[in-house]
């Protein structure tokens, strides 16, 4: 069942998606070859703490970390290391900030150095998948004309979307209904309502869009070790349109 917030609940989700934002703008700047993902993690969980949140992710099924970072060929999931970022990797950073039982969820992708063109093409077309998403996630249309719009700009320029790991609803739980892959058909699919609060989230691969996990239960790469990037926003659909909740 899909839960509709208030005009109050958005607001309070807005705050826990706003420390989310902040996260995300300080360490824009500072994502360089050299930096770890593990000195990011850390970065993240003082920023939340600063702010009276908490990381949700952090123990989260077992999870142990404040943030997801992939790198390459990872799709999601991956797990902070201490191994030195290098020129030319590309890596998505993915968290979740809890702020008075309200939750912000947002993901992206950051180019660390001087990345290839391949690279910047595959981060720039996913990019505009998550724009086109959020432009077409308007009251009275259906899901499936913003997943159908994802999927046919991802695959127009010859790259995969997955469809093993799913957008979500998104409140005091961090998964609720609707979820859903990025890929559809327009007219297809729940109704968009003024009140839901979602996650639009594409994660477009280089080439196949299948994926294995590793060993660790959690990390997801592309089945043929090709690149991933990855952009989400959490938004909330009002009478005007899309709210994008995680704005940075």
């Amino acid at each position: 069942m899909v839960i509709l917030k208030s005009k109050h609940e958005i607001e309070a989700i807005r705050k826990a998606s706003q420390v989310v934002a902040e996260c995300h703008r300080t360490i824009a700047p500072l994502i360089k070859p050299g930096i770890t993902t593990s000195d990011i993690d850390r970065i993240f969980e003082d920023i939340m703490l600063k702010h009276g949140a908490k990381p949700y992710q952090k123990g989260y099924n077992g999870y142990p970390y404040a943030t997801c970072a992939s790198v390459n060929d990872v799709i999601a999931h991956g797990f902070p290391g201490n191994k030195p970022l290098e020129e030319g990797d590309i890596v998505t950073i993915d968290t979740v900030a809890e702020l008075g039982g309200w939750l912000g969820d947002s993901a992206w992708s950051y180019a660390v150095g001087q990345i290839s063109q391949a690279a910047e093409r595959l981060m720039r077309v996913t990019k505009e998948c998550l724009d086109l998403g959020i432009e077409l996630a308007q009251p009275g249309n259906r899901l499936g004309d913003v997943t159908n719009a994802i999927q046919r700009h991802a695959e127009s320029h010859g790259f995969g979307v997955v469809r093993d790991l799913l957008a979500h609803g998104i409140g005091r739980d961090l998964h609720e209904e609707p979820t859903y892959a990025h890929v559809g058909k327009p007219g297809k699919g729940p109704r968009i309502k003024e009140g839901m609060v979602f996650t639009i989230e594409p994660m477009i691969t280089e080439g196949t869009y299948y994926m294995t996990i590793d060993p660790d239960g959690w990390t997801a790469r592309t089945q043929d070790r090709k690149l991933a990037a990855q952009y989400e926003h959490t938004i909330a659909i009002t009478a005007e349109g899309p709210q994008i909740l995680t704005a940075q």
